[in-house]
């Protein structure tokens, strides 16, 4: 099929990321949220880079021109009456996710694609909860969005293999890989990271080692390029709680058990750089 008019729902970190990369591929993309405010940010921080881009030379004003031109702002859902695809990148809960894949389901055409930026959530379920399962899909993009080559592509159980080649075609136009995965919890790539980022947690909580001192051996030893702690404050260590409980319900298994003290800095607000406080301290 041929996918012209894209609407990504949210207008957050994510949401708008992947907009951009939309917008600057080529495509009319629609950016929704539900907050007027949130939109308004999420389009000013898409320029914000795309200017940014523009002054690093790594593309003219010209393009930036062009792909804020196909870029509109939208806080009424039904504006995705006319999309050839729908992307969802909304908060991490089912019931919310749910009832937005439902909303979509009477509102897009019958032809179109539904897919979801969910990071560990069954793509089964939600496809399950339309009248369109085989053309529902994930499509898991990495953080940032715009700099990240990544894309999971996730498979639901009922994944039409039209639904998947489509999706497939639209990462490559994206100038992105796409990386075939099937509906598990957590995926591929945070049923790794989320446990390594939760270790590295119980070291600190055993008194192993310092946050900086257990990031630096991570560097230095492992050469990552950056250290487990600093890369959960920068996810959100709520977010991280969130895999890790979606990972330990899904498995069953112990090994996925959030560390203590990931729960007890969540439920003291100590969010990481979202907050001003995580296992460092941000301005």
């Amino acid at each position: 099929m041929t996918i012209n008019q894209v609407m990504v729902i949210g207008a957050g970190q994510m949401g708008a990321g992947i907009a951009q990369v939309f917008a600057q591929s080529g495509l009319k993309v629609k950016l929704n949220d539900m907050s007027q405010d949130a939109l308004d940010q999420g389009l000013a921080g898409i320029e914000k880079r795309l200017g940014r881009a523009v002054e690093k030379g790594r593309m003219t004003a010209e393009q930036q021109q062009e792909a804020v031109q196909r870029l509109s702002g939208t806080t009424d859902l039904k504006d995705a009456s006319d999309c050839d695809l729908v992307i969802e990148a909304v908060i991490e809960k089912m019931d919310v996710k749910v009832s937005v894949f439902q909303q979509l389901d009477e509102i897009t055409p019958a032809h179109a694609i539904l897919a979801t930026n969910t990071s560990s959530l069954p793509i089964t379920e939600i496809a399950a909860a339309t009248e369109r399962p085989s053309q529902v899909i994930g499509m898991h993009f990495m953080n940032p969005v715009p700099v990240m080559k990544l894309v999971e592509v996730i498979r639901a159980l009922q994944t039409s293999d039209e639904t998947y080649q489509a999706i497939e075609d639209m990462t490559k136009k994206l100038e992105k890989t796409p990386v075939e995965v099937e509906d598990f919890p957590g995926f591929v790539s945070n049923r790794i990271l989320m446990p390594m980022i939760n270790e590295a947690i119980y070291t600190v909580h055993e008194g192993v080692a310092s946050a900086e001192d257990v990031d630096a051996v991570m560097k230095l030893g492992m050469n990552h390029p950056m250290g487990p702690l600093t890369l959960a404050d920068f996810i959100g260590l709520d977010t991280c709680l969130y895999i890790m409980e979606v990972l330990h319900d899904g498995f069953g298994d112990s090994k996925y058990r959030p560390c203590p003290l990931l729960r007890k800095y969540v439920k003291a607000g100590w969010l990481g750089k979202k907050s001003g406080r995580g296992f460092y301290i941000y301005d």
